[in-house]
């Protein structure tokens, strides 16, 4: 099994920067491919960023240029680096796990953070 535990969530203003880590347990994090989804009240969950084990990543068209994706394989956590935060990003944000082979070969989910952008 793999443990996800996500933070850094809150409420912060149009414009504002916030960084969300997700820590991951287990020795072979490096093999894990980690993304970072969020759902909205009444809207599907839908996947904002992720990144391969080889460290390639990949936006929502939504958030290029302003959300940044990255991960510490020596702390087991990967990050969500966001800016000029809107509105319309207000949800409950994921952190993903998947680990592609092995006895603990699967899809893990954090437990959720929230993350208002509000004046």
């Amino acid at each position: 099994q793999v443990q996800l535990v996500e933070s850094g969530g809150g409420l912060v203003p149009p414009g504002g920067s916030l960084r969300l880590p997700c820590a991951a347990s287990g020795s072979i994090f490096i093999f894990y491919a980690m993304g970072w989804y969020r759902q909205a009240p009444g809207k599907q969950r839908e996947l904002v960023a992720g990144i391969t084990s080889g460290g390639s990543t990949n936006y929502v068209e939504s958030v290029k240029g302003r959300f940044t994706i990255s991960r510490d394989n020596a702390k087991n956590t990967v990050y969500l680096q966001m800016t000029s935060l809107k509105p319309e990003d207000t949800a409950v944000y994921y952190c993903n796990a998947f680990v592609p082979a092995g006895s603990i070969k699967g899809d893990y989910w954090g437990q959720g953070t929230q993350v208002t952008v509000a004046s």
